[in-house]
């Protein structure tokens, strides 16, 4: 298994650091477009969420992300240094009374766009994975039960 880390401090601007690395790990390990682009907006998400919620902004703390690559899967872990959060009390962005909200929806959409997540360490870490679809299936064979 190959595994790629890096380390960045809690600043909104680091989101570009983190986007050139899911690029270039895309180059390097040859991952699909269409991963590519749930890999992009769920790993994104879930760091903007370590730099918000987490680490509450604080530049002196930090956010992990690694990549851990296998033949059929990318996992990609997401870690603050924050208090942790409960994700299991987590307010349903579809609900009628949350519709109106601007916020609340990440972790929804990060769940919809990674095939599994997983929280340890007291919702400090989040652990998203990706399977990746062998080269030989044809589209017309993955859609074929629709």
């Amino acid at each position: 298994m190959k595994q790629v880390k890096i380390q960045i401090p809690s600043l909104v601007e680091n989101i570009r650091v983190v986007e050139s690395f899911i690029d270039n790990s895309k180059d390097t390990f040859q991952i699909e477009d269409d991963i590519y682009g749930n890999i992009m907006v769920a790993v994104t998400e879930a760091v903007n969420n370590a730099i918000r919620h987490g680490n509450k902004f604080d530049k002196d703390k930090n956010v992990y992300l690694s990549l851990y690559v296998q033949p059929n899967q990318l996992k990609f872990e997401i870690e603050d240094e924050g208090t942790g959060f409960n994700h299991e009390n987590l307010d349903d962005p579809t609900a009628p009374e949350n519709i109106e909200n601007p916020g609340g929806r990440g972790i929804f959409l990060i769940r919809h766009l990674a095939d599994a997540v997983e929280f340890s360490k007291e919702g400090r870490r989040v652990e998203l994975t990706f399977q990746l679809t062998p080269a030989e299936t044809s589209p017309t064979q993955t859609t074929a039960a629709a």
